[in-house]
């Protein structure tokens, strides 16, 4: 009882309504997004007045809100337990995930709070030294990343907005809502038009010559050997069309090969054949001689490039618990599978003169793919594991938002949703 009455205490019928309003505005730029009614007004008031009410909340509220925006923004990884017949672990997961975000936004709270608790008392509203604590929280953020996880980025949410997604953008931002909460003044929200950055609006042109594969085939169906002839005839058709519209390069998703395949010489062989006639990038498994890897596999003008991932999606690729830990996870939940191994360093690899980052999936969301600047990447995913749900939606904002920061050109083939093009922080939809 005495735990139910603190409970009560601290997480009243106010603060947990007042958290999930905050989570619910800080997260509605996704499914907005999903349904397709992004709007840059919408989405740049929207921000407003999530970290406004946040900034203005005491460590209660920040806990609530953290709970239930880790749901709404990543309550889709538990979807790939399905996969392997352990629906029971999905709202564990979830629970999990929401637990975890709580923690984070709990302690960015309390920190704020506890600096001049009694001058915060005394005034009746927050000091400025507790909403600069907490507005430094928020700007650190992204740089926290749980087991390697690192899509939770607080400035996200204007990524399709009248405002920029840089960190000293984002910090003009908070400034301006730290002012307006400390000396109570809504004009001082207009030192946040310092930070106006607005999307750009003109069209994207397709490439004539790239041709970028979206495939359908469900995670159970991709590793179902017995139905791999048929998957590679329509790969190998998709091909053939593709030379016959004069293209010179066929772009198609992550391991769409789910094969080891520098083994298999009769898809080589006819990989290389046509390569002669039209570039071919795609994903594929290659086994290494001790650990498989999950690779791009580049064929031009009948030659060979293999550039293996250099960051694991955690848990599904690598586990980044102890090895004590990681050996009884992989064997009492992914039936004694061995982790991928990643490569050291990322590849660039040129096409017609042109020069290309490769990004598999899950990296090409992380700050370290950009490193160089590079102008031009292609990126094979499958999101398979996640569908129907927000993952491919969160997946192309972030997208977005790196191409946004590097003026980096996108090109993304997806299996089990749409792929597509982006640059300048805008995308379009392939036929």
């Amino acid at each position: 009882m005495s735990v139910l009455r603190n409970f009560r205490k601290h997480f009243s019928t106010f603060v947990l309504t007042r958290g999930l309003t905050i989570a619910l505005l800080g997260s509605a730029f996704i499914y907005l997004d999903y349904w397709g009614f992004s709007f840059l007004w919408l989405n740049s008031v929207l921000g407003f007045l999530a970290f406004y009410l946040l900034l203005s909340s005491r460590a209660a509220v920040w806990c609530t809100a953290g709970f239930f925006t880790g749901i709404f923004w990543f309550w889709w990884i538990a979807l790939s337990f399905n996969h392997y017949q352990m629906p029971w672990a999905v709202p564990v997961v979830v629970l999990s995930v929401g637990l975890i975000y709580a923690a984070l936004f709990w302690l960015i709270g309390y920190v704020g709070s506890i600096v001049n608790r009694s001058k915060s008392t005394m005034i009746g509203r927050p000091t400025l030294e507790e909403l600069l604590i907490k507005s430094s929280g928020l700007l650190l953020f992204s740089y926290i990343h749980p087991f390697g996880f690192d899509w939770f980025k607080p400035e996200l949410i204007f990524v399709e907005s009248y405002f920029g997604i840089e960190k000293w953008q984002f910090a003009v931002i908070l400034l301006s809502l730290v002012l307006t909460l400390w000396k109570k003044n809504f004009l001082y929200l207009l030192v946040s038009l310092l930070a106006l950055d607005p999307i750009p609006t003109q069209p994207i042109t397709l490439p004539r010559k790239i041709q970028i594969v979206t495939t359908h085939t469900s995670v159970e169906e991709k590793w179902n050997k017995m139905l791999h002839p048929r998957q590679f005839r329509k790969l190998f058709l998709s091909i053939d069309k593709a030379i016959s519209a004069h293209k010179t390069l066929i772009i198609f998703p992550e391991s769409v090969f789910p094969v080891f395949l520098n083994l298999s010489a009769p898809l080589l062989d006819t990989l290389r054949e046509k390569s002669k006639q039209i570039s071919i990038v795609a994903g594929a498994l290659y086994w290494d001689g001790e650990t498989p890897r999950n690779s791009t596999f580049i064929f031009t003008d009948g030659e060979i490039q293999i550039a293996n991932k250099v960051l694991l999606v955690p848990f599904g690729e690598s586990n980044p618990l102890p090895d004590f830990l990681s050996d009884w996870v992989n064997r009492v939940f992914y039936d004694g599978a061995v982790d991928y191994k990643a490569d050291s360093h990322v590849t660039d690899y040129t096409i017609d003169g042109k020069t290309y980052r490769n990004a598999i999936c899950f990296e090409a969301t992380s700050e370290k793919l950009y490193e160089g600047d590079p102008k031009n990447m292609i990126v094979l995913s499958n999101n398979g594991w996640f569908t129907p749900s927000i993952e491919p939606t969160l997946q192309k904002l972030l997208l977005q938002y790196y191409s946004r920061k590097y003026d980096t050109a996108i090109y993304h083939a997806v299996n089990m949703s749409a792929s597509y093009i982006v640059r300048h922080g805008q995308t379009r939809s392939m036929p």
